[in-house]
């Protein structure tokens, strides 16, 4: 996008407010953050706005009564974002006040977890790993990771062989705190689909299940399988950030859209045409992973079940994760590509999950064969950087083994899977500082080694 502002349409910054709107909403009311900082640290952090102040904004509102944020951005109309409690925030449409779904209370049937060992609670028994840790190293790895103010960092966890073995919060947020992370949400939805597929639902390489597409067999969309929607290599139409604005919806790239549209992202995914054949080409395109969740929503009201609620009884609960904010769009669809919520200990859980192959507690929750499909790369990318809606190392961006791989969000959100040694990596902090924690991270890493190998 481009880093003039004054040169974007109304129409543009309508749907810039309407992001900037969410984010801030999420940030007061769902990670407890206050107003201004995070304007400052999570908007004006973002890339095309760095430089710029808060006047970029002629209106600025926060409603507590209506849990609610009001904004305008540059010379847009004024767009709210109203907070839904377990659905987290979502955007109202233009000149609209409603959403049009009923948002569901999310309940885990799990015990406190200051009562429960880790990882199903929080309760920590590691005595035993630290023994075997150089820990003056292992400390030197933590202190690198939070040298760098300008990173931002809130959180740093370390697990090695299913213990926490180092842990640290900032910046006014603890270990429970809900916090923004992005992208990682992809990597949520692969795991939900990684759910149905060990229990029988579909088959990876079965063409996926989109009526739509399925109508008649000259529909080249028909030709798509679930695999290469985990590989984001459907080969849709999806315009992103970096092709030309001539293709461009609505003067948007469809990528941001589905953030900023008030849409129905699932039927705007799955009504785009076919640019290239299946498995030919591989982009970072949030219709993929949007597609994938149209499979789960339907697999869910198949199965007569509650789709607000399924996550959380099918994934969540198994794994010691008590809430998982999932953002919806006003249509009540998962926005898994970015507008998700969860604590830091929620995220190592996640990891742990792929660092053990997929077994939790001696029970089978993803086939060994799903986990190494998302960990291996995919062919259709032109660079071993990506698998199945989790990045992989074979480009080393991480200063670890190729076989490492990892969930990525905007701004610095990783949690980093290194099965060589064990190793489950949570590294989480604000939009400004993303590029600047990338490097104290990896300056970290083979501290964080060397210390457990000692």
């Amino acid at each position: 996008m481009s880093a003039n502002i004054l040169n974007l349409s109304q129409h543009v910054c309508n749907l810039w407010a309407a992001k900037f709107a969410k984010i801030l909403c999420s940030a007061v009311f769902l990670s407890g953050r206050d107003f201004d900082e995070a304007l400052q640290n999570s908007v004006l952090g973002h890339y095309f706005l760095k430089g710029y102040s808060r006047e970029v904004f002629p209106v600025l509102e926060c409603n507590e009564n209506e849990r609610s944020v009001t904004i305008s951005f540059n010379n847009s109309l004024p767009r709210t974002a109203k907070y839904y409690g377990d659905q987290g925030s979502i955007t109202y449409p233009l000149d609209s006040k409603q959403i049009f779904y009923e948002p569901k209370k999310v309940d885990s049937n799990l015990p406190d977890p200051n009562r429960q060992d880790w990882p199903m609670g929080d309760v920590l028994d590691n005595e035993e790993t630290l023994s075997k840790i150089d820990n003056n190293k292992l400390q030197k790895a933590v202190k690198t990771v939070f040298s760098d103010r300008e990173a931002y960092t809130t959180a740093f966890i370390a697990v090695h062989k299913g213990q926490i073995i180092a842990e640290k919060y900032d910046l006014g947020m603890g270990k429970d705190a809900q916090r923004e992370s992005w992208s990682m949400g992809k990597s949520i939805t692969a795991t939900l689909i990684g759910v149905l597929i060990e229990r029988g639902y579909f088959d990876l390489y079965d063409p996926a299940p989109v009526p739509l597409w399925n109508t008649n067999d000259d529909d080249p969309r028909s030709k798509i399988r679930i695999a290469d929607l985990l590989r984001m290599s459907s080969g849709l139409k999806f315009s992103g950030a970096t092709d030309p604005p001539s293709i461009w919806v609505n003067e948007f790239p469809d990528h941001e859209y589905v953030y900023s549209g008030s849409i129905d992202v699932f039927e705007f995914s799955i009504n785009r045409p076919l640019e290239y054949p299946p498995n030919t080409v591989g982009r970072y395109r949030n219709c993929d992973p949007l597609t994938l969740g149209y499979i789960i929503k339907k697999t869910a009201y198949e199965r007569r079940e509650d789709y607000l609620t399924w996550p959380q009884r099918n994934l969540f609960n198994h794994i010691g994760i008590r809430k998982q904010v999932l953002e919806t769009d006003p249509y009540g669809n998962f926005i898994m590509t970015g507008f998700d919520y969860g604590t830091p200990r929620n995220w190592a859980r996640l990891g742990l999950l792929y660092q053990q192959k997929g077994v939790w507690m001696d029970k089978r929750i993803l086939s060994e064969h799903f986990v190494s499909f998302v960990s291996s790369p995919a062919p259709a990318w032109e660079r071993p950087e990506y698998g199945g809606q989790f990045w992989v190392n074979g480009t080393r961006r991480w200063s670890l083994p190729d076989e490492a791989f990892f969930m990525a969000g905007i701004g610095g959100q990783w949690v980093i899977i290194d099965p060589e040694h064990e190793l489950v990596i949570v590294r989480m902090g604000h939009r400004r500082g993303g590029k600047a924690g990338e490097i104290t991270l990896n300056k970290a890493l083979p501290i964080l080694v060397d210390a457990i190998k000692s």
